[in-house]
């Protein structure tokens, strides 16, 4: 045994002194104590001061801060304005967003966080759940108006919270704590029996020096090892030394073998800090979905606005003429002069309806460019600018559309809400196992080693009853510090004692409500999942059956707007022959009008339809050439748009 206990000894401080990185599982290891960089953002990125000679020391003690946030928009608006005009073409339009949106900015600080948590749990920390993000559900808006566009424009928004584990055996520190207690003491203790210590009060100095490492690990061990320091200077006449030094170095280690046992266990908070750095991820891109799907129904629908005032301004030209050829039939006395009334009415309404339109372009406008600022409509200039979509609505011929089959398993593998709660089940189970361990007794293996060393000088106090000033003390405890420092290593006096502790609970009802609790939400969060991929299939089907009904009305639409001008025309031709009257012209001019209304709703119903397809199926990015990693990093590569050739 004594051949063995150098070696235990080295081998329990080395054991200490061994890094944590090679305690935990194999990950990417972070630079320095820092996690692996997230994508940066200009306004998520820690601010790192300028290196100091004591930073090796002071660096885990200082705080670290992060830059302030940042309100200045991208140069891409600004580059796209002539005289008093924002060109914006529909890539331009979601490039604006992706770099200048708020809900997209605040996103991006969700992965830097969850970084953040990994660093908390590899110290052995528990985290705490956040509910963050964002996920869209559905529908397809189909009002006209700017107040519709408002309202519908962002789809529902749904928050995602991220489960974390609760219960199970705690998790040690897996940091290094380093302890240290430096005291000195004067004390007095009246003794009630002279004679075991010479005097009837012994009064003492005592300077104390105590230090000790303490660490666990992913086995669930906690060790620690202590170095203990004490000097007494006493006025007891008993004392062959005096002043005394003991000193002792002890190693303590407690190693889980039932509850807390296992690296399963014990890197379950990091296990599931990982799983979450990919929930931070999915997200972000929820978030970004959804913002791309806002900013493609405000575009279309600022198209759609804009063609609706030229149909009302044509409507308006229109009622002018017939009401200006009204007045000159009067004139020469061909045409009652109540007739030029009801032309004039209709003028009138007509006004009326386009500076509706206009007012409505305006507002749209508004939405638009707020979405598209940091800042809203805070910059003159941007306030100020004209929006003028370069892009139009185009449907095509014939609709190419896979099988429905087809686009449901793409929107399951897409949807980046299925993936989350994949994830978050997982999470779940891995927090069931901790749970499922709290069932089982504690059982724990001990071992304690110590070695022990005294010196001090032979006390010079005349001895108790005037006996002769001699006192026998062994030459090997004479010394100071550096004496006893020396049985310590030599390891003249050691201790050691092994075994274990057993403590086992009898009915155990706390823990087994807690397994059973556990389980019965995971059944509810498996349940879920099926309501989820239920609720998927619903949409991606009531999302091709819209597309296919906005189709079907616009090709309605338009062959109605045909037959309206060729009504119109007919009943202009009999008017002037005289076989028509002046109500049957209005009416068709009103007919004409409302067609012309309905066909440009139909275009935007159909670009909102496409849109919401896209959502439904998880394709919206790939849809608009978005690129994750650019919007994580809140730069697009894509340059602006040119302006129209007539622009210029």
């Amino acid at each position: 045994m004594k051949r063995v206990r150098p070696f235990l000894s080295l081998f329990c401080i080395g054991l200490l002194a061994a890094p944590m990185e090679a305690q935990q599982p194999a990950a990417s290891k972070p630079a320095g104590d820092l996690p692996s960089p997230a994508p940066k953002s200009v306004s998520s990125v820690v601010l790192e001061p300028k290196p100091q000679w004591h930073d090796r020391f002071t660096r885990p003690y200082r705080a670290k801060e992060v830059a302030p946030i940042s309100l200045s928009n991208s140069n891409r608006l600004e580059s796209l304005i002539r005289a008093g005009q924002l060109y914006l073409s529909l890539s331009d339009a979601i490039a604006a967003a992706i770099e200048n949106n708020l809900d997209v900015e605040i996103a991006r600080y969700q992965p830097r966080i969850a970084q953040y948590d990994l660093l908390k749990a590899k110290a052995g920390s528990a985290i705490s759940g956040r509910t963050t993000g964002a996920t869209t559900s559905g529908g397809t808006a189909t009002g006209t108006g700017a107040s519709a566009s408002a309202a519908a424009s962002g789809g529902t928004v749904q928050s995602v919270s991220v489960s974390m584990p609760t219960g199970g055996a705690s998790v040690p520190n897996y940091d290094p704590v380093f302890t240290g207690n430096l005291s000195w003491g004067h004390f007095s203790a009246p003794q009630v029996n002279s004679f075991i210590v010479g005097t009837s009060v012994v009064t003492s100095d005592n300077t104390t020096g105590n230090f000790s490492l303490s660490q666990g690990f992913l086995t669930g061990a906690r060790a620690q090892l202590g170095w203990n320091n004490r000097r007494t200077l006493s006025s007891s006449a008993r004392s062959d030394l005096n002043p005394s030094i003991t000193s002792d170095i002890n190693l303590s280690i407690t190693q889980p073998l039932l509850q807390g046992f296992g690296l399963a266990l014990n890197n379950r908070f990091i296990r599931i800090a990982k799983n979450n750095l990919k929930v931070s991820d999915l997200q972000f891109k929820s978030q970004l979905i959804t913002t791309v799907t806002t900013v493609v129904n405000l575009y279309w629908d600022l198209v759609s606005y804009r063609e609706d005032v030229v149909v009302k301004q044509k409507a308006l030209d229109l009622a002018r003429k017939l009401y200006e050829d009204n007045q000159k039939q009067v004139e020469i006395g061909t045409l009652a002069p109540i007739e030029v009334v009801r032309a004039e009415a209709e003028v009138a309404a007509r006004q009326q309806d386009l500076t509706v339109a206009e007012t409505n372009v305006l507002q749209q406008e508004t939405i638009l460019k707020n979405y598209l600022s940091r800042t809203g409509v805070a910059s003159p200039t941007l306030a100020q600018a004209r929006v003028i979509p370069t892009d139009r609505i185009r449907i095509p011929q014939t609709e190419t559309l896979p099988p429905y089959a087809e686009l449901i398993e793409k929107a399951l593998a897409a949807r980046p809400e299925l993936e989350l709660t994949k994830i978050q089940l997982e999470n779940a189970q891995i927090s069931l196992k901790g749970t499922k361990n709290a069932l089982l007794p504690s059982l724990d293996a001990v071992a304690y080693f110590r070695n022990n060393g005294l010196a001090g000088e032979v006390n010079t106090l005349p001895p108790v009853g005037g006996a002769p000033a001699f006192r026998n003390v062994d030459a090997y405890f004479i010394g100071g510090w550096g004496t006893g420092l020396g049985q310590l290593f030599r390891r003249n006096f050691p201790d050691y004692q092994i075994g274990a502790q057993l403590n086992i609970p009898l009915r155990n009802r706390s823990a087994q409500a807690d397994v059973i609790s556990a389980q019965l939400q995971l059944r509810q969060n498996e349940l879920r999942q099926q309501q989820q991929i239920n609720a998927v299939r619903v949409e991606v089907q009531n999302a091709l059956i819209a597309l296919q009904q906005a189709r079907a009305r616009y090709q309605a639409a338009t062959k109605a707007r045909e037959l309206a001008e060729q009504t119109l025309d007919a009943e202009q031709k009999k008017y002037a022959l005289g076989a028509s009257t002046i109500f049957m012209v209005i009416q068709a001019q009103r007919d004409l009008a409302q067609a012309q209304f309905n066909e440009v709703g139909a275009q935007s119903v159909y670009a909102r339809a496409k849109n919401e397809l896209e959502r439904a199926t998880g394709m919206t990015l790939a849809a608009n050439n978005v690129i994750l990693e650019e919007a994580l990093a809140g730069t697009v590569s894509t340059k602006p748009s040119p302006l129209p050739p007539a622009e210029r």
